[in-house]
């Protein structure tokens, strides 16, 4: 009788405490934006990539170095698309016709810098 009082206290308790997050309906209302940049090298993705997860209302971001197209993923209720280039040419790399911050490019590895061969 004492775990069943226990089990139905937990129950109550977790009803009045609201929907967890296994059952809250998570809608997707992100958008996904396409940029072509100056990137070269798999450190260019790397500081790509890491710094934009700091950016608010950047859910994600992935950078193919082949192509230099970085896709983004975005809460466009917190940011746009031109926020979004922006914020990658102060990381030092050029944004679609956004060219690259001078100071932060100058920040670059050596091996960001190199002009890519194709």
């Amino acid at each position: 009788m004492k775990k069943i009082t226990i089990a139905l206290a937990i129950t109550i308790a977790q009803m009045i405490s609201g929907p967890t997050a296994h059952s809250q309906k998570v809608s997707n209302q992100n958008d996904t934006l396409r940029i072509q940049t100056s990137a070269v090298c798999e450190t260019c993705k790397e500081t790509l990539e890491h710094d934009l997860a700091f950016v608010k209302g950047i859910v994600s971001s992935e950078l193919v170095v082949k192509s230099k197209e970085l896709t983004v993923i975005y809460d466009p209720k917190k940011i746009d698309a031109n926020k979004i280039r922006v914020e990658v040419t102060k990381i030092g790399y050029d944004a679609d016709s956004l060219k690259a911050d001078p100071k932060a490019f100058k920040r670059l590895p050596e091996c960001c810098k190199k002009p890519h061969n194709e």
